[in-house]
């Protein structure tokens, strides 16, 4: 039946992602379809983010839309999902007429009740946040492919004051160990060959007597030709037990996003980050000399309230100190019902474009320098598939997180382990040439032998 068909679009995170990979597992066990074409739906969902006011009003503009196609199609059930419908829940139904469902992050469970409320006339509101969900027995829709996103545990703890994930997403719980152990088991015999652990802060996952640490050993142990990420961790719970973790097993990737949105111990405060900057370069430090090749991304953002010259120029200077591989960069959004939102967004938009522009091309030119370096050495990729740009060329990924393009070969398949030689860089892609395939075990041991 045609109603029983669903279309989702997700914006935002991977946790997002993931959130719509269980909001897909719940819709089929109830006895809906999924479709990957809206025309064939009759029922639209938003899976949305409201990190950022740009991400919203990207959400509002999609609804601007959608409103012309219902028009057309009266019966179509139109849902917002996810952060933004926790934290605008009544300016989407009251405002956005064409809203049936409002569902946030914790009440996914009654989607289904929901629809048919909506198919019936009336309004699905689910937006309570919770204080045990974590979905730990739902077994998320995805299709076949090589790369997999598993929520470890959901909310946040850390109040930081410019963000609206405690609001939104609700306090920390972390999903038992062994519930994430047997997802990857099911990856495995899937073929899944990397698989991404998510959090707000890993780093304070807890299982009884299980830290972080010990759930990343035990994933990594499951299947050792599927490579282990994860993020975001949060500099003042990286621990020394982490570190060695990640140096002892070959297939927990040597990259780790470690966010330290600015390099002024003051707006550090401001923000209650709850580290300086003196211990987060020690956790850097120790990290580079525990694990090999390891490599850093993070996060900065330009112009947070009361932001001064000064403040700014300690961000360069320790992009210039760190020296990141990559990093995700903003300008500050004002996000009301957060602690710096009371403060004032006192930075001009023109000083806060300014001073980010100078963050992404000090940014730039530090990721060309050490991609540089890289220059005639041999990596080991994990082959996702054909280049972005052309089916003449493959693409994979470093286990530090660096895109490699090679020459199509018809010896390498998608999800095939491959040697290779880099013969010229960017300061955001590698190129090069295939050497060999193999198992990644035995081709990280001839790199290092």
């Amino acid at each position: 039946m045609q109603k029983n068909k669903i279309y989702i679009e997700t914006y935002g995170c991977q946790m997002n992602l993931a959130d719509s990979e269980i909001i897909m597992g719940i819709l089929q066990n109830s006895g809906y379809s999924i479709t990957q074409q809206m025309e064939d739906a009759n029922v639209v969902f938003l899976n949305t983010c409201s990190i950022r006011d740009h991400a919203e009003q990207r959400i509002y503009g999609r609804l601007g839309n959608l409103k012309a196609i219902k028009s057309s199609k009266p019966d179509m059930i139109i849902g917002v999902l996810g952060c933004m419908a926790e934290r605008l829940r009544k300016e989407l139904i009251e405002e956005k007429k064409i809203v049936d469902i409002v569902v946030g992050p914790d009440e996914y469970r009654r989607i289904p009740e929901f629809i048919d409320v909506a198919f019936n006339g009336g309004k699905g509101i689910g937006v309570r946040l919770s204080r045990t969900e974590t979905y730990d027995d739902i077994i998320p829709y995805r299709e076949d492919g090589l790369q997999a996103w598993i929520a470890i545990m959901r909310g946040c703890d850390k109040f930081c004051t410019f963000c609206v994930v405690p609001f939104t997403r609700g306090r920390e719980r972390s999903r038992p160990l062994q519930s994430i152990v047997l997802e990857i088991e099911q990856l495995s015999r899937r073929g899944f060959r990397e698989v991404t652990l998510l959090g707000q802060n890993v780093n304070s996952y807890q299982d009884e007597q299980n830290d972080f640490a010990n759930l990343l050993a035990a994933c990594a142990v499951v299947d050792r030709r599927i490579r282990i990420r994860f993020t975001t961790s949060h500099p003042q719970d990286f621990s020394d037990k982490l570190i060695y973790t990640i140096a002892e097993h070959p297939n927990i990737c040597s990259h780790i996003h470690l966010p330290v949105q600015s390099g002024s111990n003051r707006i550090l405060e401001a923000m209650n980050r709850t580290y300086t900057v003196e211990h987060y370069l020690i956790s850097i430090e120790k990290a580079r000399k525990i694990i090999p090749g390891v490599s850093f991304s993070t996060d900065i953002i330009a112009g947070f309230p009361t932001e001064t010259e000064e403040d700014h120029q300690m961000t360069l200077e320790l992009m210039k100190l760190v020296r990141y591989d990559g990093a995700y960069m903003f300008k500050y959004s004002a996000r009301e019902g957060t602690k710096a939102f009371k403060m004032g967004d006192d930075v001009p938009d023109e000083v806060k474009s300014r001073r980010l522009q100078e963050i992404i091309s000090l940014q730039q030119q530090i990721s060309f320098e050490i991609n540089q370096t890289l220059l005639n050495n041999e990596e080991i990729i994990l082959v996702e598939g054909f280049s972005r740009k052309s089916n003449d060329f493959l693409s994979g990924r470093t286990d530090s997180n660096k895109v490699v393009i090679i020459p199509f070969d018809e010896k390498i398949k998608e999800g095939s382990y491959a040697k290779v030689e880099i013969n010229r860089v960017t300061h955001a892609t590698l190129f090069g040439e295939f050497i060999e395939l193999g198992d990644p075990v035995t081709l990280n041991l001839a790199l290092t032998a």
